[in-house]
């Protein structure tokens, strides 16, 4: 997989050298693809104000995309966090190498199956995410390889936050991650990988990097 990269105040983009397959849950193009760039951006926690109407996140980054020119599908995301937060961490053994692009910040952190704010089934909600990240390998994943990536980066993301203490402002237990946070998994073409949970070497660097890369950013 060769990517290139650049961040600056607003975001951090990756473009890729070939389309890659992609799984995520980004706002905009988000679920399997192909992908030719991905970017997280940064918004005004407060952009939303009080308005009773607003610019749909897709559009508003459907606008970002469109005016840096970036050809082919771009995934994008959307984050409150300060790109100060940005770190990258890449692991390698064997020829498999692992790579986690990541913004944080937990000032809506949550623990799963606190209340919810919006208690409408689909209600529009209107905040913002905060901690977001893609992973990048050279290894070729299946679809359900893919998801199983997606299950470790969050378990690793949730023990995190645990052994840092963080906890939910709603019922002050221990946050399992914030109330919109975003992930995504592109692969490569290089070695095959079946598996990757707790068992195998390829989901230990992966958690290892998530963690690394999540626990440093918050520490800044």
């Amino acid at each position: 997989m060769n990517y290139t990269f650049d961040i600056n105040n607003q975001f951090f983009h990756l473009e890729f050298a070939e389309p890659v397959n992609m799984l995520s849950s980004a706002v905009l193009n988000g679920g399997f693809c192909r992908a030719d760039h991905f970017f997280n951006s940064k918004v005004d926690a407060n952009f939303l104000g009080e308005k009773t109407e607003f610019e749909k996140p897709n559009i508003t980054l459907l606008k970002i995309a469109d005016k840096n020119d970036w050809q082919g599908l771009t995934v994008g995301m959307m984050t409150a966090a300060l790109m100060t937060s940005f770190r990258r961490v890449k692991l390698e053994e064997q020829g498999i190498w692992i790579e986690v692009f990541l913004t944080s910040g937990v000032s809506n952190a949550r623990r799963a199956g606190d209340k919810a704010d919006y208690q409408f089934m689909n209600e529009a909600c209107e905040k913002v995410g905060t901690i977001n990240m893609i992973l990048l390998t050279n290894a070729s994943l299946s679809e359900n390889s893919m998801v199983e990536c997606i299950m470790m980066a969050t378990e690793a993301k949730s023990a995190c936050l645990q052994d840092l203490g963080v906890k939910s402002p709603v019922s002050g237990e221990i946050a399992t991650g914030t109330g919109t946070d975003s992930c995504a998994i592109a692969c490569g073409t290089g070695p095959k990988v079946e598996y990757c949970g707790k068992h195998v070497l390829f989901g230990e660097l992966l958690a290892k990097a998530v963690y690394k890369a999540l626990k440093e950013s918050l520490e800044e």
